[in-house]
């Protein structure tokens, strides 16, 4: 608060901001003015819904409090905005363009929404895929793996015993016993990761860009964690991405360009319907 900005702050620590009273010229009837900025002015009456019900006595000063913090904070941005708005700034175009915008975008998304078919087949996603290789290039190194991360106190023999059987049914024997002593557990041999945050799971240097490869696996302590690791498939970095790793990628480009294709679309069936009502006139 300083005398710069002839800031008047009002601040009550009574519960409803208690019996706050101003002089100020400009006070509602009936209301109670809690900070001014300039010839900004907080009245109580605007604070009614920032303390949900059921809030502390405590909590509700604090709440109040910070909002008329950052009430004052803002006026005085605002204030100083306004003060420094360079003379060839043209506010009321910024502000017409800005409104148009808004409402051009609220009316295409209700286009969207009332006529978008946002269904896509499998085989139009394969499709789009196998066409679009050179959009789907890897920034970095992803794999298959299967990974468990157990305290120094999990029962090891078993968890050795199913991590290392070929017996189907020790596979949900070895998940159920993830749940109730792994600290990682990734064990789904379909899914891809990325190198890096495969890597941070394990102790330093187990897996790198440059060691990483199918087959690959082991077992390591760190004397806390007992970690075992199994690379299944790998895909480096500036190779085409794997169908399954960009599937969503791919789904959300397609429906983006199924939304423009409608917009521009909806638009040319405006714009003929209008000059056949001889509602347009452009001179040539």
């Amino acid at each position: 608060m300083t005398s710069l900005f002839r800031l008047t702050f009002f601040a009550c620590a009574a519960i409803g901001f208690g019996n706050c009273h101003s002089s100020d010229a400009d006070a509602r009837e009936g209301d109670v003015l809690l900070a001014k900025v300039y010839n900004k002015s907080l009245y109580r009456s605007e604070l009614k819904d920032i303390v949900p019900p059921g809030t502390s006595p405590d909590d509700s000063i604090l709440l109040t409090r910070a909002y008329i913090q950052r009430w004052v904070r803002d006026q005085l941005l605002m204030y100083e905005a306004e003060r420094n708005i360079p003379k060839d700034l043209n506010i009321d175009k910024l502000v017409r363009d800005y409104r148009a915008s808004l409402v051009r975008f609220n009316f295409e998304e209700q286009i969207i929404a009332e006529q978008l078919d946002s269904t896509l087949s499998e085989s139009e996603l394969r499709d789009f895929y196998e066409n679009n290789k050179d959009q789907f290039q890897l920034e970095s190194t992803i794999l298959k793996c299967q990974l468990i991360v157990i305290p120094s106190n999990a029962p090891q023999n078993e968890f050795n015993r199913l991590w290392y059987s070929k017996n189907p049914a020790d596979e949900n024997r070895l998940r159920i016993l993830c749940k109730q002593w792994a600290k990682e557990a990734l064990l789904d041999a379909e899914q891809w990761h990325r190198l890096e945050e495969i890597s941070a799971l394990l102790p330093r240097g187990t897996l790198t860009s440059e060691n990483v490869a199918p087959r690959r696996e082991g077992a390591l302590s760190d004397g806390d964690f007992r970690y075992y690791y199994r690379v299944l498939e790998v895909v480096r970095g500036k190779q085409t991405a794997p169908f399954e790793y960009v599937r969503e990628q791919a789904k959300a480009i397609l429906l983006h360009k199924r939304k423009q294709d409608l917009i521009e679309r909806w638009k040319e069936d405006l714009y003929q319907k209008e000059l056949r009502r001889q509602n347009i006139w452009i001179n040539h």
